[in-house]
C-alpha cells in the first residue's frame, strides 16, 4: 500500500461523507444573432446585489448563476439547473435572449460600449460598480468577458496547512483539468482586434490554436502583466496573505497613472495599488473563507483561516446545456482529494515560474502530439505525466466508492482516462471538429446552435410550479434588501472607498475588518 492509500484511510468515512461542493457559473446573455445583449440585467431576477442565487460578474450582459453548499454532486448539479430553468424563463417573457454556453465571448462591440455591472445607489453598491470601472481600465473590458465555472471544494477537519499542501499539488497537476476539461481552443477576432496574438485564422471572423485546449488560461485570457511581478507562495497562510497585503497597499505606478478620478470627478478604480481589491488577483486556486457583511476578504482569512478552496480553471462545456456535469464533478472531488493527500513539498520561485510555463503551454498546445512540460527541472511528456497522476487516482476512487456505494467515482475516471486514450474525444478538440463541420466553420455560429440548443432543452424540463414561486419570492426579497440598505446608507462614499481599502482592515486581530 503507497502513502497516499495509507493517508486516505486515516481520513474517516464521515469525514468524507462531509466533503462539500458548490458551483459558480457566469454566463454572458446574447442575442439570437451571436452578439452581446447590452440591456440591463432583468428587474425579475431580483437584485444582483442581494440575490443568493442570480448576480452579475463584471458586466451587466454577463450572468453569474450561484449553488448552495451540497453534499453530492448530483445535489449540486440538480441546484444549478433549477437556476438555469428559472433564467431562461424570465429571458423568455421580455423577448429572444439566451445564455452563451461557451467561455470566450460572442462577438463583442466596442470596449466602451460594454455595460459595467450596476448594482444600486448604495456604497457597497457603487464600490462594486467602481472595482469594474478600475478592471476596465487596468486589462481592457472584453478580456473581463470571458466566463467560466468556480468549484468551491471543503472537507471537514482541513487545516491550514493541509489546504495549502492541497493547493500546491494542485497548482502542480492543474495541466492534466486544462487537458481533460478545456473547451475553448478557438473564439471570435472581436475579441483580439487590436492585440497581439499568436492565433491563426480557422475561416471567416474565427481564429484558433490547432492544439490548443483552453484559450481562456493562455496568454489571451485571464492574464496580467502587472500581476506577474507578484511573487506569491502557497507555502502557507502567512506567506501567502503578506504577499496579498503588499499587493493590495503598495501604489503601482501604472494605476497611479491612470488616476483614482477622472477630470469629470467620477471614479477610475477603488485604488491606485496593484490590486484593488482580493478578487482581482487570478489564479487557477483560490484559499476562500465566508466573510461577514463589510468584511474584508483577507481579514477573513488570516482571522479564522481557511475553510474552502475555489477552483477557477474550468472552461463551460459547450456540449453540456449548463456546462458542467456531476461526473465532472466527482473527477474534481477525486483531483482535489489526490491533492491534499500526495506529498506536497514547499514551493519555490522557479517552480512557480515552471508552472506558469506548463500552464501556458497546456492552455495553448496542450493537444500537440510530444508537448513536454518541465517538472523538477527536467522534460517530461504530457501525456507520461498525465498517466502518473490518474494511475495515482484509482485507489482514491475506489475508496470513494465504497464509502459511498455504488461506481459513480470509478466512472468518473474512467471518463477522463478514455479522454486519454482518444485525444479527439477531448471537449477541445471536439469544439473544432464541430466548427469545422459546421456551416462557414464559424465559432459564433458553432456556440449559437449550441446555446439555442442548451435554451430548448432546459426550457422543456418540468419546472414545478412552487420551485416558480419560490425564485419569485427570492427575487422579490432582494429588490426590498437593496432598497433597505440604500435607504440607511449615509456615509459619503468618499469616506467609504477610503474606509474600505485602508490597510487597516486588513489586519489580524483588527477590529476594523468588519
Amino acid at each position: 500500500m503507497g502513502a497516499l492509500e495509507q493517508r486516505l484511510n486515516t481520513i474517516t468515512a464521515d469525514r468524507l461523507a462531509g466533503m462539500l461542493r458548490g458551483v459558480e457559473k457566469e454566463s454572458l446573455r446574447t442575442h439570437p444573432d451571436g452578439k452581446l445583449a447590452l440591456t440591463p440585467h432583468p428587474q425579475e431576477l431580483g437584485s444582483p446585489l442581494t440575490h443568493p442565487n442570480i448576480t452579475t460578474d463584471f458586466s451587466e450582459s454577463q450572468l453569474e448563476l450561484v449553488t448552495g453548499v451540497h453534499g453530492s454532486a448530483e445535489a449540486c448539479l440538480d441546484e444549478l439547473v433549477r437556476i438555469h430553468q428559472e433564467v431562461y424563463r424570465v429571458l423568455a417573457r421580455r423577448g429572444d435572449e439566451m445564455l452563451w454556453v461557451a467561455s470566450m465571448p460572442c462577438g463583442l462591440p466596442t470596449d466602451e460600449t460594454i455595460p459595467l455591472g450596476r448594482y444600486g445607489n448604495s456604497n457597497v453598491g457603487r464600490a462594486k460598480s467602481v472595482y469594474r470601472m478600475g478592471l476596465g481600465h487596468r486589462y481592457g473590458r472584453r478580456m473581463q468577458m470571458i466566463s467560466g465555472i468556480h468549484y468551491n471544494w471543503s472537507l471537514p477537519g482541513l487545516d491550514n496547512a493541509g489546504y495549502f499542501g492541497l493547493i500546491r499539488n494542485f497548482r502542480r497537476n492543474a495541466f492534466l483539468l486544462l487537458y481533460l476539461f478545456g473547451a475553448s481552443p478557438s473564439v471570435c477576432s472581436s475579441f483580439v482586434d487590436g492585440r497581439q496574438h499568436q492565433l491563426e485564422v480557422l475561416a471567416g471572423k474565427t481564429m484558433y490554436r490547432p492544439h490548443a485546449t483552453s484559450l481562456r488560461m493562455g496568454r489571451l485570457g485571464y492574464q496580467s502583466d502587472a500581476q506577474s511581478s507578484l511573487a506569491v507562495s502557497y507555502n502557507g497562510l502567512e506567506g501567502y496573505a503578506a504577499s496579498l497585503h503588499e499587493a493590495l497597499t503598495k501604489p503601482y505606478p501604472p494605476y497611479e497613472a491612470i488616476g483614482l478620478r477622472n477630470l469629470g470627478g467620477d471614479y477610475n478604480q477603488l485604488d491606485t495599488s496593484l490590486l484593488q481589491i482580493e478578487n482581482e488577483f487570478y489564479g487557477t486556486i483560490r484559499p476562500k473563507r465566508v466573510i461577514a457583511a463589510g468584511e474584508r476578504p483577507l481579514h477573513a482569512l488570516r482571522e479564522r483561516g481557511v475553510q474552502y478552496v475555489e477552483v477557477r480553471l474550468m472552461d463551460l462545456n459547450p456540449f453540456l446545456d449548463v456546462g458542467i456535469d456531476a461526473e465532472t464533478m466527482r473527477f474534481l472531488d477525486l483531483f482535489l482529494l489526490h491533492a491534499l493527500l500526495s506529498d506536497s513539498p514547499p514551493d519555490t520561485p522557479e517552480e512557480i515560474a515552471a508552472l506558469k510555463h506548463n500552464q501556458h503551454l497546456t492552455a495553448e498546445r496542450g493537444r500537440e502530439p510530444g508537448l513536454r512540460l518541465e517538472r523538477n527541472g527536467a522534460e517530461v511528456l504530457l501525456v507520461d505525466w498525465a498517466a502518473e497522476v490518474m494511475a495515482e487516482l484509482a485507489p482514491v476512487a475506489r475508496h470513494l466508492d465504497a464509502i459511498k456505494g455504488g461506481t459513480r467515482y470509478a466512472e468518473a475516471l474512467a471518463m477522463a482516462q478514455a479522454r486519454m486514450d482518444d485525444p479527439a474525444s477531448l471537449p477541445s478538440a471536439r469544439v473544432l471538429q464541430d466548427i469545422a463541420a459546421g456551416e462557414g466553420k464559424s465559432f459564433v455560429g458553432f456556440v449559437r446552435q449550441r446555446s439555442a440548443a442548451a435554451r430548448e432543452a432546459l426550457m422543456a424540463l418540468p419546472y414545478p410550479v412552487a420551485e416558480q414561486a419560490r425564485f419569485a419570492a427570492l427575487a422579490a426579497e432582494s429588490t426590498e434588501a437593496q432598497k433597505e440598505i440604500e435607504a440607511v446608507d449615509e456615509m459619503p462614499f468618499e469616506q467609504y472607498r477610503a474606509y474600505y481599502v485602508s490597510p487597516d482592515r486588513l489586519t489580524p486581530g483588527s477590529a476594523a475588518g468588519a
